[in-house]
Formats: C-alpha cells, structure tokens, sequence
C-alpha cells in the first residue's frame, strides 16, 4: 500500500485512540450484554413515586444521560409510576449545572445534586437495582412543579 492510501487508515486509528483517551468512546457492546440480562430478569422491584433508585440507564446516544460502572447506572427520580412495569422518571446529576432544565435535589446527605429535567424518560421497573432514598413530599412537589414549567 502506498502512503496515500494508508492515510485513511492511519487517521481513522488516531481518531479512535483519541476518542478512547478522552473518553467518548462508548461500549454499546458491553451495555447490549448488560441489557439482554436486565430483560430476562423474571422480578421487578416494587416502587414508588417519590422514590430514588439507582437505575441502569445504559450507554445512549449522543447527549442522552448515559449510566456509569458496570451495570451502567446512574440515581433516578420516581416522578409518576403507570404500572408495575414502567413508570416515568428523571435522571440525576452530581456535576454544577445551571440553567432552567436542572433543578437541585437533597438526598439529605449534604451533597449537590441536580435533577435533570430535559432527560425525564419513561423506564422499565426491570432496569431498578436499589433503593437509594424517598425525597420529602414537599420537596418532590416543587420538582414536579418544576417539570411542569419545563414541558408547559
């Protein structure tokens, strides 16, 4: 091969160390394993509103809230459940974010946190793995309230 033709090649292989380095490679490979076992769970754990769960979200597509670790998971608002099987949520943040789709969530722990509007989701109860607190009814109100805002 001559160098024009390696050229492709080479810069291809550059752009995907790169991307590795900074981490915007993402393993849908590893996520498809992950999911494949999340769907033939025979359980779902019983929720409720209010409820935050740590919930495998997965390895999405471009700017969707992606999940971390190996089960490719991130804390998730329980804002309106529609059955055993699904219910609506928001993702959860502990990275600074301002503007009007984030709105601060309190643990009760002394930790920032943001929810993030712009993600809410509709989810599969099969994809919960634990419990991790229940907000205050009246916290949960304004963040619902906020939601309204957002979609209005």
């Amino acid at each position: 091969m001559t160098t024009k033709q390696l050229w492709p090649v080479f810069l291809l292989f550059v752009i995907g160390i790169f991307d590795i380095l900074i981490g915007m490679e993402k393993d849908f490979i590893e996520w498809h394993k992950v999911k494949r076992d999340i769907h033939k769970r025979d359980e779902r754990p019983f929720y409720h509103e209010r409820e935050i769960w740590w919930c495998s979200v997965g390895e999405n597509v471009g700017f969707e809230m992606d999940g971390k670790g190996e089960d490719f998971a991130r804390p998730v608002l329980i804002i309106k459940g529609f059955s055993k099987e699904v219910f609506l949520c928001i993702p959860i943040t502990t990275r600074p974010k301002t503007g009007k789709y984030y709105i601060d969530i309190n643990f009760g722990d002394g930790k920032t946190r943001k929810a993030i509007l712009s993600q809410i989701r509709l989810v599969d109860s099969k994809r919960l793995q634990e419990k991790i607190v229940t907000l205050d009814k009246s916290h949960f109100k304004e963040i619902k309230q906020a939601v309204i805002r957002v979609i209005g």
